[in-house]
């Protein structure tokens, strides 16, 4: 690995010139960037992979959806669609992307949901459409400087934390590790729940190494919920599990579920994986293997990606079970919360909260 490394350096060197050019153009004006009267509030991220947005996102929709109407925007990273498009009844995986098919499936109506590769172009779209909207959401636009949010979050997985790593191609970073600076907050998250205060301290300083001194960084761990069943409410989960995921990380998940179950065996699909009849059908046939007392377990992101007339069919024959996550803070959740709203408040200057 570290032999790779050193042959793509480089490239990555080359890489880094590239976004350093563009975040200059941004950062001078020579590159527009378009702010909106309609609050703005970013979540994104330095590296490629997931370190935990869409819970993030869904933290604040709770946080926000109370007081406000709220609006989630996605780019639709893997849906078959092009352009922008409102999230409704008629509305899969195919067309939306999971993440944004996950937001509407959870929250339906309640919440806007909307997907279009070009935000400062989509925005608009979105106050034309559903005009009585208040906040909007940006799922993964950090480097979508088109738009100039009022509140930029940004995440780094404890794991695989952005201060540690390099550019593409020789590490897994988008841009330089200086364009933490552009962060009005920072959530390290998938913490281990029991993270020292020593270390939580020696964190804050590497990332306001990049960030700048005052920034506030808050610790985030996930919680796994109760397996929901897909079809049949009342059905309690099997004896033995299969378990599978196409999400970027799923190791977490796994430790996890193989400690609050008898998982039988765990079967990995790339990142936003396009599930295919074949794969269904292989996955049955795994669970069959060991038992008729035996189901199958998927991510909540997966689960919405089968909700096809296709899959479910084949699928009502074996217990199907989607195991729900949602974001916990070490600490600071009040204090997270408290200036989300307050933001929020200091620039329509309501009465709401």
């Amino acid at each position: 690995m570290f032999v790779l490394k050193i042959l793509l350096w480089p490239f990555a060197v080359l890489y880094d010139a590239v976004t350093r050019v563009r975040n200059y153009l941004f950062d001078i004006g020579r590159k527009p960037s378009f702010s909106f009267e309609t609050f703005v509030i970013n979540v994104g991220n330095l590296t490629v992979g997931g370190t935990g947005k869409t819970p993030h996102v869904e933290l604040l929709i709770n946080v926000l959806s109370d007081h406000y109407k709220i609006a989630t925007l996605s780019r639709g990273y893997g849906r078959k669609s092009r352009g922008f498009l409102l999230a409704d009844k008629n509305s899969d995986a195919d067309l939306l992307g999971d993440e944004p098919m996950q937001f509407y499936h959870k929250y339906g109506e309640k919440v806007t949901v909307a997907v279009g590769e070009e935000r400062a172009h989509a925005i608009p779209c979105i106050l034309h459409e559903r005009e009585d909207t208040e906040i909007i959401l940006l799922d993964d636009a950090y480097q979508h400087r088109y738009v100039k949010p009022d509140i930029n979050i940004l995440l780094s997985d404890y794991t695989r934390p952005f201060y540690k790593d390099m550019v593409l191609p020789a590490g897994r970073l988008r841009e330089s590790r200086k364009g933490a600076v552009r962060a009005d907050a920072v959530i390290v998250t998938k913490c281990p729940e029991l993270l020292s205060a020593e270390e939580q301290e020696r964190i804050i300083n590497d990332v306001r190494k990049y960030a700048g001194k005052e920034k506030p960084v808050y610790f985030t761990t996930i919680k796994y919920l109760k397996p929901v069943p897909v079809f049949k409410k009342s059905e309690d989960i099997p004896k033995k599990i299969v378990f599978f995921a196409g999400i970027a990380n799923p190791s977490q998940a796994i430790e996890k579920i193989s400690k609050d179950y008898n998982l039988q065996e765990s079967v990995r699909f790339s990142d936003h994986h396009t599930y295919k009849l074949k794969d269904v059908e292989h996955l049955i046939s795994k669970a069959r293997v060991f038992g008729n007392d035996t189901g199958l377990l998927t991510t909540e992101k997966d689960m919405v990606r089968l909700l096809t007339p296709e899959f479910t069919e084949i699928l009502k024959v074996i217990p199907f079970f989607y195991i729900p996550i949602e974001v916990k803070f070490l600490e600071g959740k009040q204090k997270f919360e408290e200036w989300i709203l307050n933001s929020v408040h200091s620039k329509y200057n309501s009465d709401k909260i």
